[in-house]
């Protein structure tokens, strides 16, 4: 029997709105098995599909992978002239792909249940449109069955991750930490961007405490008395962080400097029709990374949504946000955050505190990109969604955030104390 899936505190509504994009955007890998069953569903019948590959070998010639097919604009094989997926109407949802059929649910394993999450690359998603996620846990539940299945015992005896190095953390103290930075966030007296500020807060300090008690078991900060520890912090927070952010110094050269190629990493799309054109070759790519790096000119296009436009525009604030604006990156702070997207092995294993570290660092990205977007003529709120949609793509799945280059990079801002400068800076 499978375990229970959980939802979370915090509204969020999705319900597929028939958009498209994943089918069109993604490269989706087929197993093996997978591969022979939709070999066997009789598509050798359908006029437009006699003579077109379903799969498209991966990894080289001699590789076993393989993903489903694209047709020269883009879509999916097995897309349908009505904008239907072929598998699902002609077999049922069972019958596609696993990654087709969880998308854009994220299912995250949290000892003794499965937490519920959503991607935010999702259209539906970022315009919270449909039922509320309570509504869909029959379903995510089948997909947690197969999971359990595909990996046995591996998904539901996964320790928690640690809080940094080897500072090791029960579930349940976990869940304390979780529900705490969710609550600074449901505070909505402050703008997000201090939210955000006052999260930092809080792991900084915390990064400070030995949990252990320095081995005395009656001094360890777990249960009620780490409850009161976040409680107290929390409380602190209003005071020490200051509430405008012009009363924080700006983000130094050096903080700039290792921020914009981790932004240029959150900000690109390599496949699908929004490839961007400094994508599209190896050369383009390293360009692009230079240029990145400099800072100057023109900003590559890693994403067919970015104009054409100058990092000096990019350093230029925003109109106030919106109450819909604010609300968004609430909520998609709040999911990450809830979910447990946010470390462990969804996150490439980063630690508790690195976690939500680098998704300030997502969010600053979001509102730098969020001031490149809105240079095209677009609203703040329509260039919010975008940024938050674009950003959200990358979070957690990019293979490039993963490596220890920009792991070191998200080091590198905390300890030289860039985080919340650029939160504020980019914030604002």
């Amino acid at each position: 029997m499978p375990l229970p899936v959980r939802s979370l505190t915090v509204l969020q509504n999705w319900d597929c709105q028939g958009c498209t994009s994943c089918c069109r955007q993604y490269h989706v890998a087929v197993s093996a098995e997978e591969r022979k069953k939709i070999e066997a569903q009789g598509w050798e019948n359908e006029p437009d599909l006699q003579g077109v590959p379903y799969f498209v070998r991966t990894g080289g010639w001699f590789s076993s992978e393989y993903r489903l097919n694209h047709r020269p604009d883009g879509a999916c094989v097995f897309l349908g002239p009505d904008n239907r997926c072929r598998i699902h109407v002609k077999h049922g949802s069972a019958a596609k792909p696993l990654p087709c059929r969880i998308y854009p649910y994220s299912l995250v394993p949290a000892g003794d249940h499965w937490k519920l999450g959503l991607r935010f690359a999702c259209p539906s998603a970022v315009e919270d449109r449909g039922r509320p996620l309570t509504e869909h846990l029959s379903e995510a539940r089948q997909y947690a069955a197969v999971l359990e299945a595909l990996s046995g015992t591996a998904a539901i005896t996964i320790p928690p991750p640690p809080l940094q190095g080897s500072q090791q953390i029960t579930w349940s103290d976990l869940a304390r930490i979780v529900s705490a930075i969710s609550e600074v966030f449901a505070e909505d007296i402050d703008t997000i961007e201090r939210r955000w500020r006052k999260v930092l807060f809080v792991v900084s300090t915390l990064r400070q405490a030995k949990f252990d008690g320095d081995g005395d078991p009656q001094k360890a900060i777990v249960g009620s008395r780490l409850t009161e520890l976040l409680t107290i912090l929390v409380d602190a927070a209003e005071d020490e962080v200051p509430e405008s952010p012009d009363d924080v110094p700006p983000p130094s050269w050096v903080g700039r400097m290792v921020f914009r190629p981790v932004a240029a990493l959150y900000a690109r799309k390599d496949t699908g029709p929004d490839r961007g054109s400094a994508q599209s070759s190896a050369f383009s790519r390293f360009a692009s990374a230079i240029q990145f790096a400099r800072g100057r000119g023109r900003i590559p296009r890693t994403h067919v949504a970015i104009p054409q436009t100058t990092f000096d525009v990019a350093e230029q604030p925003l109109d106030e946000l919106s109450e819909e604006a604010e609300s968004l990156l609430t909520r998609w702070a709040r999911v990450k955050i809830e979910s447990g997207q946010f470390c462990g092995p969804t996150n490439f294993n980063m630690a508790v505190w690195d976690g939500l570290e680098s998704l300030a660092v997502a969010f600053a990205a979001a509102m730098w990109l969020t001031r490149v977007l809105a240079t095209d003529g677009r609203s703040v709120d329509d260039a919010v969604k975008t940024a938050v949609r674009i950003v959200d793509d990358n979070y957690g799945f990019n293979p490039l955030l993963g490596r220890g280059r920009q792991k070191f990079a998200l080091n590198l801002l905390g300890k030289r104390g860039e985080l919340s400068k650029l939160v504020a800076w980019y914030g604002k």
